[in-house]
């Protein structure tokens, strides 16, 4: 058991404190998650706009965000391994301050006009997305688990609330360092450095005592530091079907949403969409995304992880039909996008819950550091494929290839439903 480890078994949390505790921890996790939520979504609001201008082609503009997704799929297992070893204070701390200097970075390449020293802090910057994905898992750590569904998507839910704000305060913060020697279009990731290093600070100071580390020493039985590695995290995963499927549909459903939505902007473009049309198209998805997460995670805890998992995957196949199908119509595109949106927030938080439920406490936070590594990269890859394959081929064909990943997803769901492993 390590020092910290000890300090927190030394002052328990008695049962009486522990709903206050859990209110406390959650409070300070939803607060940092919409800063977190708004310094990303203010940097990338203009991320491409920035790259273009640097790099001064068009045809790598598209390497801002890839190089933000990359960046957040190779942070994840580093930031799991020094939570499972110290906690989750230290690591979202660390995420932060490394997503404010991602972000300083970013400028920095923009005031020389370097575009590769760009890319680079772009990667960077995705360690604020890494912490908040980390933050749903942390708002887990202490909660019952007939109510774990209903934390982390409460969690998951404060982040439209950043996102909504962030675009929108992209023009001015471009104003605000045009005094500076500052590229406009750079303006927003000054700000998103400030946004992180708060949220870092406000993480620091008022995370205590850690939820992770409390919550080993509410289980005395699952104190073994063996079982934290990371190895002991893929062997946890390996033993458990469930674990699997949990895998399986946070990586699914985040490469279907990220794949059709990534296009779409270009199809409705093809089709006549206005500028402002396409951002209506692209609110009301992230809306379907995030403000009815509180709702995925009632219904995960209500009916179960795996009857939320099927509605994820039904609600993302009907998406792909209603934009796959939607030609000129605008409205329908519309209409799967924001169906889009809540498949993919069903997924998220039914297949985190599972994870959860089904990994013993003291490898949680190596596998759910997997989990992340796993869904960033699957996307990644998905997002690339997914220009390749509307040029190639067309939007519609698309849809159907995304609507087609979801069958791994949708058998493991009906097998695991139909024949339950007990201890899974």
């Amino acid at each position: 058991m390590t020092s910290i480890d000890k300090a927190a078994a030394l002052a328990p949390v008695s049962a009486e404190a522990l709903p206050a505790l859990r209110r406390r921890i959650t409070a300070v996790l939803v607060a940092s998650q919409i800063l977190g939520g708004l310094g990303v979504a203010t940097g990338i609001a203009l991320a491409t706009v920035l790259a273009q201008q640097v790099s001064g082609t068009e045809a790598l503009a598209g390497l801002a965000p890839t190089a933000t997704v990359a960046g957040t799929a190779l942070l994840s297992m580093p930031l799991a391994a020094l939570m499972t070893a110290r906690g989750r204070r230290p690591g979202l701390v660390l995420a932060y301050v490394i997503g404010a200097l991602g972000a300083g970075v970013v400028v920095l390449g923009a005031v020389v006009g370097n575009f590769p020293l760009l890319l680079l802090g772009m990667a960077a910057f995705g360690a604020g997305s890494s912490a908040n994905l980390q933050a749903r898992f942390a708002a887990a750590d202490l909660a019952e688990p007939e109510r774990r569904g209903r934390a982390i998507s409460n969690v998951v839910w404060a982040t439209t609330i950043g996102a909504v704000l962030g675009p929108n305060i992209a023009a001015p913060s471009g104003r605000s360092v045009s005094g500076l020697g500052i590229p406009a279009a750079a303006g927003p990731f000054v700000w998103a450095a400030g946004v992180f290093l708060v949220a870092a600070v406000m993480v620091f100071v008022l995370l205590r005592p850690d939820p992770l580390l409390t919550a080993r020493a509410l289980s005395p039985a699952d104190r073994s530091p063996e079982g934290r590695s990371l190895r002991a995290g893929l062997r946890a995963v390996r033993e458990s079907p469930m674990a699997r499927l949990a895998l399986v549909t946070v990586a699914v459903s985040h490469t279907a949403m990220v794949s059709i939505m990534s296009m779409t902007p270009v199809a409705l473009g093809h089709h006549g969409a206005s500028i402002e049309l396409i951002g209506l198209v692209i609110s009301g998805h992230i809306a379907g995304m995030y403000a009815f997460s509180p709702l995925m995670g009632w219904l995960a805890d209500r009916i179960g992880r795996l009857a939320v998992i099927g509605l994820a995957a039904g609600l993302l196949a009907l998406a792909a039909l209603l934009a796959g199908t939607a030609g000129a119509s605008h409205g329908q595109t519309a209409a799967g996008l924001f169906v889009l949106g809540l498949g993919w927030s069903a997924g998220l938080v039914s297949g985190s819950t599972l994870l959860t439920d089904s990994v013993p406490q003291p490898a949680r936070a190596a596998v759910q550091g997997l989990s992340d590594l796993t869904m960033n990269t699957a996307a990644g890859l998905g997002g690339a494929a997914a220009g390749l394959i509307v040029a190639q081929a067309s939007y519609g064909w698309l849809n159907l290839i995304g609507a087609s990943l979801l069958l791994p997803m949708a058998a493991l769901t009906v097998r695991r439903a139909l024949r339950p492993l007990p201890g899974s």
